[in-house]
Order: structure tokens, then sequence, then C-alpha cells
């Protein structure tokens, strides 16, 4: 968890911020190595996406960047990142730090876990996790630079009690008016996270 999303194309609410994106040269970087940007649809590992960061003046941004960090002589692609280690952890600290970002999605999807005969865990039923009156929801993560390109993963946390009978970790989501403190670099991101949005309703996916 979290391994899928969704954007809602032409959302009038991410609208502008996927038109900048698609005319960034960051786009057209990615397009020349064979991914294109997605600025709509279901949302995979090793996509390149629009994700919210800090420019050089401090401001927010929106910049193209690939779902997943590259494991060195492992192959794969590491998505998530656990928010209660993330700051000590070698892989994470520095973008901890100073390089956190957010990603925005109309939902996630999430797939329940249930048990085997032999008792051990498999993936069960397709769910949709939406914000309440169907607001954009702002998946908070971690980048870092590859081979001159950004990459990014996805933090995640305990669940919440009414989304625990789906899954034992779930995205840190922040409300839109906290994603520009997240962003800053200058911020204290353990500062934010009693502030992670919660208001969340699971739904059978088709």
């Amino acid at each position: 968890m979290c391994c899928r999303y969704y954007v809602l194309p032409k959302n009038p609410a991410l609208s502008t911020l996927m038109e900048e994106a698609a005319r960034s040269a960051l786009a057209e970087r990615f397009r020349e190595q064979g991914s294109a940007l997605i600025t709509g649809g279901e949302v995979r590992p090793a996509d390149v996406v629009p994700v919210l960061a800090s420019n050089r003046t401090g401001g927010s941004s929106v910049f193209p960047m690939r779902w997943g960090y590259r494991l060195e002589g492992r192959g794969g692609l590491l998505v998530n990142a656990r928010i209660e280690t993330a700051a000590v952890k070698p892989t994470f600290r520095e973008a901890w730090e100073g390089h956190r970002c957010a990603v925005p999605a109309s939902w996630y999807f999430e797939w329940k876990h249930e048990m085997d005969a032999a008792g051990k865990r498999k993936p069960g039923q397709k769910y949709s996790i939406r914000a309440e009156e169907d607001k954009v929801l702002w998946l908070c993560g971690l980048y870092r630079i590859e081979n001159g390109l950004p990459a990014f993963v996805i933090l995640t946390r305990e669940p919440t009690e009414a989304l625990g009978f789906l899954h034992d970790r779930m995205p840190f989501l922040l409300p839109k008016s906290s994603v520009d403190a997240w962003i800053n670099p200058a911020s204290r991101p353990e500062t934010l996270l009693p502030f992670a949005y919660t208001e969340l309703t699971a739904e059978l996916a088709d």
C-alpha cells in the first residue's frame, strides 16, 4: 500500500496543475526516454505524473515525476515509505528533511487483505478510497533525483479505524491548507503529522 491511484480526466480542480506539468521541460525529457506524462486515469508504479513540490524560490510548483525509487542491484521499484521511520532510514532521510512532495489524486485503490486456507494473506476485493464530498486527495511523499530526473515515493501510516478492515497501512494525506507547508523545505514535517486528513470512505471498485 499504496500502489494504485486514480485521477479523474479533465478534473476542474486539477486542470491547471495538469496543464502546467504538460508544458514543462521535464515532461519532454521523460517523453524522450519513452515515458509520457499521465494526467488522467489509473496510475501505477513507474508512471510519470504531476507532483507538487518546492521550486527554487521556495514557492510551490508542479513537476512531472516518476513513481518509484529504483533499487540498485535488485531491480524493481520502491514505491512507499513508512512515515514512522522515514526520518531515520538512509534511503529517505535526506528527502524527509528537504525534498517533500504532494501527489494529487481523485481517489486511491486498496485490495482487502484476506487469509487463504494456509493462513497466508492474499489480495481480495478492490476498493476505492475517496474523500468526503469528492475533494482532491493529497498523498504526501518524498522525492529524489535519479539520473537527472525526479522520482517519488508515497508515505504510508497506520490506517484509521474505519479503514483498518482493508489493510494495515494507508497513505499519509494532508488537507490542501497544509500542503504548502508540507512541501516547504524550511518546515518541520513532524509538526504537520497531527493534521492528517482522514475523512475517507471506502467503496467497492468496478
